[in-house]
């Protein structure tokens, strides 16, 4: 099973264009060694040549551009992606789907009831794509493993997880089950299984059980402190009121640092969903240090996993 970061970045991606933080700055001029990234998705295939999307970002051309083997031009009309999976209906994670819009068959998204019902109704992107190329829609319900045509092999299952509806959703302050998810991905033939989680604002005993039994984690990196945006002047709000559980603790909670650092040895951490003003983002800062000192990786646009 191949994993590919199509992107690392938080809403925004970096440079993000109306930011001028030290990161941004980096980025933007190419100083240091801070790498621009676009906003979060991954890939996920069996065999090299069909691959699911999971969330699809404002950033989705340049990224497909990026990974030409997404397009195996088997036919004047042709593409690699089988298939789009939301994690939410954020819309870092789903303005890419208008992108997809000149597909000839409909397009095949897999999400939860209340993803659908924000993409109907506050960010009607579901009825605007019945104008196109339309769409077919695979409900998933969390707990139970679906899979996906043109994937064969791979099994998925969605978790509910804490963290926050979009800000134009009616659900903003009172999430449902199913508006956050985490993925397990499961290969039939190896039996190795990833978890995938770019928005995480809590980590319960469910949640932290699926975490140990997975050979790759790719969780939440939004934030190094729980208070990172107050602190710059950027907001007036902490991690966990924008559905982010920070890499330091607060408060006597643990961060996630914390939480990675209880999984089995030999369990590979990828932090992904990295805001710009998150230091690590420097490879050369004492936050990313700390990182390397407890086996926690930094994503990066392009990376790929062989899980």
């Amino acid at each position: 099973m191949k994993i590919r970061i199509l992107g690392s970045g938080a809403g925004g991606g970096l440079p993000q264009w109306n930011c001028n933080c030290l990161n941004c700055r980096r980025a933007r001029h190419r100083s240091g060694d801070v790498l621009p990234r676009t906003q979060s998705s991954i890939a996920v295939s069996a065999d090299g040549v069909e691959w699911v999307l999971v969330n699809a970002s404002p950033d989705l051309l340049a990224q497909l551009r990026a990974q030409p083997d997404l397009q195996p031009a088997r036919a004047l009309r042709d593409s690699g992606i089988a298939a789009v999976v939301l994690t939410d209906a954020q819309i870092d994670h789903v303005t890419g789907l208008l992108m997809l819009r000149e597909r000839t068959t409909p397009l095949p998204i897999h999400a939860c009831a209340p993803v659908f019902d924000d993409l109907s109704t506050g960010l009607p992107l579901v009825p605007l794509l019945g104008h196109y190329c339309g769409v077919r829609m695979h409900t998933i319900e969390p707990g139970v493993p679906f899979t996906i045509a043109g994937c064969a092999g791979i099994r998925f299952t969605a978790m509910a997880v804490a963290s926050k509806p979009p800000p134009y959703s009616p659900r903003r302050e009172h999430a449902s089950p199913g508006d956050n998810i985490a993925l397990l991905i499961e290969d039939d033939a190896s039996g190795s299984r990833v978890f995938y989680a770019p928005g995480l604002g809590g980590i319960d005993a469910d949640v932290l059980g699926t975490m140990r039994g997975a050979q790759l984690v790719l969780v939440d990196g939004t934030f190094w402190t729980a208070t990172e945006m107050i602190e710059l002047g950027l907001s007036t709000q902490r991690a966990a009121d924008m559905g982010h559980l920070a890499q330091c603790g607060d408060d006597g909670r643990p961060g996630m640092i914390d939480w990675l650092e209880t999984l089995p040895r030999g369990t590979r951490k990828v932090l992904t969903h990295i805001n710009n003003t998150n230091p690590v983002l420097d490879p050369h800062s004492v936050q990313h240090a700390r990182l390397r000192a407890h086996g926690i990786e930094v994503a990066h646009d392009g990376m790929e996993f062989q899980v």
